[in-house]
C-alpha cells in the first residue's frame, strides 16, 4: 500500500478532526469529558490557518495527519528560536501498523530541512504514546528532559528534539 503524504484539504478537516479526537480519547490519552482540548484537536480549520497541516491517505482513504508549526507560528508549544515543531499526530485505529505515522514525521522533518534557518525538529508527548515514542528513536529524536512541561495539572509532556 502506497501512502500518500500531502497538505490536508479544506474538504477533509471534519474527517481529520474526527480522526485526531478519537486517537486521544479512545487511547485514553484525553479524557472523554475534557471538550476544550476535543475541541481544539477536532478545530484542523483553525490548524491550518496557524500552521501547516498534512495528511496520510491511501487509496483515497484518510489514514491521520500531523499539525507542522514552523518557527513563529502560534501553534508551537516549545520550539524556540530555529526550531519548528510538531503537534497533534494521529492515525485512525484502523489504519495503525501501515506506516503512515512514520511517514508523516518524515514529511514533518523533510519540511522542517526545507526552512532556511531551521536547526531542529521538537515536539511533546505523553508518556503513554510508546509506539510514537519509538518511531522518534529510530528517527534519531533525542528526549530533551530539560524541556517537559505540564499544560494542566497532572498531564506532564515528555519532549524530543532531533537536529536538522
Amino acid at each position: 500500500m502506497d501512502i500518500e503524504i500531502r497538505a490536508a484539504l479544506p474538504a477533509e478537516y471534519e474527517e481529520l478532526g474526527e480522526i485526531t479526537a478519537r486517537a486521544y480519547v479512545g487511547d485514553g490519552l484525553l479524557a472523554s469529558d475534557a471538550a476544550f482540548y476535543a475541541g481544539v484537536l477536532r478545530d484542523v480549520a483553525r490548524r491550518a490557518a496557524d500552521g501547516e497541516v498534512l495528511v496520510a491517505v491511501a487509496e483515497d482513504t484518510l489514514l491521520g495527519g500531523v499539525t507542522f508549526a514552523p518557527p513563529g507560528s502560534p501553534l508551537a508549544d516549545i520550539a524556540g528560536p530555529a526550531e519548528a515543531e510538531f503537534r497533534m499526530l494521529a492515525v485512525d485505529r484502523e489504519a495503525r501498523g501501515r506506516g503512515a505515522g512514520e511517514a508523516l514525521v518524515r514529511a514533518c522533518l523533510a519540511r522542517a530541512r526545507e526552512l532556511q534557518g531551521v536547526t531542529h525538529l521538537v515536539l511533546s508527548t505523553q508518556r503513554d504514546m510508546r509506539v510514537a515514542q519509538r518511531i522518534y528513536a529510530r528517527l534519531g529524536f533525542t528526549r530533551t528532559p530539560e524541556r517537559d512541561w505540564a499544560p494542566v495539572p497532572g498531564l506532564t509532556l515528555l519532549t524530543y528534539r532531533v537536529e536538522l
